[in-house]
């Protein structure tokens, strides 16, 4: 089995994916994203070494904790998909045991993610911006992982949760909404719609870092409004 880099886990985490969730932060990412608030994990191969089985067996003694209440496990990032063969092993060995997963990914990875897709249960896909001028000012990256990464999805069963943050001044008006409704709508077995409001959590860890934070005075979102909009959403989505 592959070994794998990790950042840190989150043994009850709430907000990626259904349930409780058992959430493996994996190390690297290549994106740079203004509004990123885990810069840390930004650096490929380093973090905590790991054998897949040495995690799942942390993984299994909190499985009471997370199936009571409908939940799994999440790779989160970081993006997974930049450790795939560690990614496999580890979604592999959670389906054999019978325990739901969910990979939160910006599909910000090359490659064929076939087995990927057909062994998680749950994908859920941030999408940064729709527009390609505005999507590579954002991530410091072009679209075009991303755009190879879409078409593998309708070929394999994995459910989608679609996810965008709203950042003032950048996504908050409602011709963007728009274009994440039109997204969700290209896009197969989207199941629910996340609007995450911008915060400033993670300004401290630039600070801590010495990076320049790239969003300096930018508010957070406000909260109500963004709900409003996801309300309305996912009404949309159910009602399809």
């Amino acid at each position: 089995m592959a070994k794998g880099y990790i950042h840190s886990v989150e043994s009850m985490g709430l907000v990626d994916g259904p349930g409780i969730r058992y959430v493996v932060f994996m190390q690297g990412c290549r994106m740079r994203c203004r509004f990123c608030h885990n810069p840390d994990t930004w650096q490929l191969n380093t973090g905590t070494l790991t054998e897949p089985q040495e995690l799942f067996q942390k993984i299994l003694r909190f499985r009471p904790y997370f199936e009571s209440s409908g939940g799994g496990v999440t790779f989160s990032g970081g993006e997974p998909l930049l450790q795939p063969a560690f990614l496999t092993d580890m979604l592999r060995l959670c389906k054999d045991a019978g325990i739901h997963t969910a990979i939160d990914t910006a599909g910000g990875a090359e490659g064929d993610f076939s087995e990927i897709l057909e062994l998680a249960d749950l994908l859920l896909l941030d999408i940064k911006h729709t527009d390609a001028e505005k999507y590579q000012f954002l991530t410091g990256c072009s679209m075009e992982a991303y755009e190879n990464f879409i078409p593998q999805l309708y070929e394999h069963p994995v459910d989608l949760w679609l996810r965008a943050v709203i950042v003032p001044g950048i996504h908050d008006h409602l011709d963007y909404i728009r274009e994440v409704w039109a997204a969700a709508k290209a896009l197969p077995r989207v199941k629910k719609i996340e609007l995450l409001p911008y915060h400033t959590l993670g300004v401290n860890k630039y600070k801590t870092l010495g990076i320049p934070y790239p969003l300096e005075g930018v508010p957070p979102m406000e909260r109500r409004r963004v709900q409003r909009w996801q309300d309305t959403l996912n009404r949309a989505l159910i009602a399809e």
